[in-house]
């Protein structure tokens, strides 16, 4: 018996590696467009039933400014960060697993219709991050390498679809950098098609032979590609801890959340909001987080000798501690009342280590006049739970859809919702 056991195991562990040694060649197959011998059929996630009906329910429970509504927008399983397409009712979202979903809105109306995955002839590690590109470029951040798409939108049907590098496996990070701990990368494009991917660093607190290496590569910033060719790498930004969102506005404005260090207590150190303005900024982490001097605390105790970085940025907006900022963006639509026209709506994860749990909500911050952020305010909660305590959804991350409604996307649950306004 024990022999069957282990010879079952054997089998089992052979196929998972021939599967996967497999989907690795696809890769090279797809990029000379040839094709794989993955199923052509795609099964699709339902929409309906039990479930769709239970995540309805809990929706009724959330609280939003008067005028406005949320819906179940799609079934979506292990739903993070979304990238909707240019030119058609599509939606791509990935995962922290290893699918990256296509959601498909056929009759233009106000849910998806359809899910399923995107290319699943191709090994996915962690596809968190994607973006496009204006002229229709699917971009898909992992744990350490970036693909891009052409016209994902018009040739998703298939499992076989046209790929190419940005960044090879290996190559966005050190090899030996590489960790399961903040490593979900969110990308995004600016109008000159240069592109923006954010990495976290894969400590608490990383030790202090790490300081430099990390500034240097830009782990704990944001990296900058000219294009989809990967040329021009550019440590952008640094001092920074995980910003594990970043939106780049109509007018060029670039903003990132940072999620706090932990183990220092219920209320520091804070969440923050980043403005980025220019190559080469620090934001003061490990020395700083927010206004808090991590350097020296029980989280960092061989950092008490740090020198505080030459010209450190202090966030633009400082969050209760650990919530977890995630996704965010600029409100480009004209739908909502003209408040909230241009402001940021930033997705809120909700704390794990938290005597009394918090966060678990979407939040506005307007952008002033001279391009700053104002303070932040509630915008949409009741995503867990007060009697139970337990998180009914776990906000991710924000987009907008062209009829000005939005869209938050809830990994705990599996869903997208909708965000629209009614008037009063």
């Amino acid at each position: 018996m024990k022999f069957f056991q282990i010879s079952a195991l054997a089998l089992a562990v052979a196929a998972a590696g021939s599967s996967a040694f497999a989907q690795d060649q696809n890769l090279s197959t797809l990029q000379r467009m040839g094709n794989t011998s993955t199923n052509m059929n795609i099964a699709t996630v339902p929409q309906e039933g039990k479930n769709a009906d239970a995540i309805r329910a809990n929706l009724k429970k959330v609280k939003l400014p008067e005028g406005f509504k949320i819906d179940l927008y799609a079934v979506v399983p292990d739903a993070r960060y979304m990238a909707v397409a240019p030119s058609t009712n599509m939606l791509f979202v990935g995962t922290r697993k290893t699918t990256v979903w296509a959601v498909t809105n056929r009759n233009n109306g106000d849910a998806a219709t359809e899910v399923k995955a995107f290319a699943p002839s191709i090994k996915f590690s962690n596809p968190n991050g994607v973006c496009f590109t204006k002229d229709g470029f699917l971009v898909v951040a992992e744990s350490n390498r970036i693909l891009h798409f052409p016209a994902a939108e018009f040739f998703y049907e298939g499992p076989d679809v046209a790929v190419g590098l940005v960044v090879p496996e290996g190559k966005l990070i050190p090899v030996e950098e590489q960790s399961f701990n903040h490593t979900g990368r969110v990308c995004k494009v600016d109008k000159d098609g240069k592109i923006f991917v954010t990495l976290g660093q894969p400590y608490n607190v990383q030790p202090k032979d790490k300081v430099a290496l990390y500034d240097e590569v830009g782990i704990g910033g944001v990296v900058r590609y000219n294009g989809l060719d990967g040329s021009g790498r550019t440590v952008y930004s640094k001092g920074m801890r995980n910003p594990a969102g970043i939106s780049i506005g109509p007018k060029g404005d670039i903003f990132t959340t940072d999620n706090q260090v932990d183990g220092l207590g219920d209320d520091v150190p804070p969440g923050e909001l980043n403005k980025l303005t220019k190559v080469g900024e620090h934001f003061g982490f490990p020395y700083w987080n927010g206004h808090f001097k991590v350097a020296g605390s029980d989280a960092a105790p061989d950092l008490k000798d740090m020198k505080e970085p030459a010209g450190a940025i202090f966030p633009q907006v400082e969050f209760p501690a650990h919530q977890a900022q995630l996704g965010l963006t600029h409100y480009t639509g004209k739908a909502f009342p003209a408040k909230y026209q241009g402001g940021l709506f930033v997705a809120s994860h909700g704390s794990w280590n938290r005597t009394v749990p918090s966060g678990y909500l979407i939040n506005y911050v307007p952008i002033k006049a001279d391009g700053n952020a104002g303070p932040a305010e509630v915008f949409a909660e009741g995503f867990l739970d007060p009697k139970t305590g337990r998180a009914l959804a776990r906000p991710v991350d924000v987009a907008n859809l062209p009829d000005g409604s939005i869209l938050v996307s809830d990994d705990y649950a599996g869903a997208i919702y909708r965000i629209s306004y009614v008037g009063n």
